[in-house]
């Protein structure tokens, strides 16, 4: 299938056209948050954020370049990757990915990010949102859970809004529970995926599937 894209736009353009531009529109939409879903965010992590932080293997991060090009990355590894240097400042090491650097261009340029901490199996999440720096520190690596070869940078946050997260979205979602898992057959696969993005003559799915393969096996070098 064909997507006109110049008609995706149009579409965009004329729903924005009437979309809400303030604060102050957007809450006569909505009741005020109960009280507490204020006062539960704090600038520094308890000893209960930190033991979830050690318990997490998966974090998502948002970042944006400075002219507010949004992007999320998730990042994963063994439980507890993410190190807790002190109660106001966390420490993500590097791993082996595809080499963009999206997330470290994006620091470099505004210096702020917001993670999302999971936890598999757990409807459990944790935001966090701060300042952040890319750290090539020999002293600071060492420190670190390496995710396969030792890192070459860490991003580094330094804490200002924290956030335990409503588990209803989990929870809507049933994404733990294999039961409600949409079946392989009902989707594209990565590689049918990979090869309608990048579009070349001649590529077929076989190739895109082999190059996959072993990208994983050689996830961690």
């Amino acid at each position: 299938m064909t997507i006109d894209t110049g008609a995706s736009g149009l579409l965009f353009e004329s729903l924005r056209a009437d979309a809400l531009t303030g604060p102050e529109q957007l809450r006569e939409l909505y009741p005020q948050p109960n009280p507490n879903s204020l006062r539960k965010e704090t600038d520094h992590l308890t000893e209960e954020a930190r033991a979830l932080i050690g318990c997490s293997s998966l974090v998502f991060i948002g970042s944006a370049d400075a002219g507010g090009r949004a992007d999320v990355t998730p990042r994963g590894g063994p439980a507890g990757f993410v190190s807790v240097l002190d109660g106001r400042t966390l420490a993500i090491p590097d791993a082996t990915g595809n080499k963009r650097l999206d997330t470290m261009h994006n620091v470099l340029e505004t210096g702020h990010v917001g993670l999302l901490f999971l936890v598999p199996g757990r409807p459990t999440t944790l935001r966090v949102n701060g300042r952040a720096c890319v750290s090539a520190r020999p002293e600071l690596l060492t420190r670190l859970t390496p995710v396969g070869k030792p890192p070459v940078t860490a991003l580094v946050v330094q804490v200002e809004q924290v956030y335990p997260h409503c588990p209803k979205s989990l929870m809507r979602a049933d994404a733990w529970n294999p039961e409600q898992w949409v079946s392989p057959d009902a989707q594209p696969t990565s590689a049918e995926v990979t090869l309608a993005q990048l579009n070349l003559p001649g590529l077929t799915v076989d190739q895109v599937e082999e190059a996959e393969r072993e990208s994983l096996r050689l996830r961690y070098e």
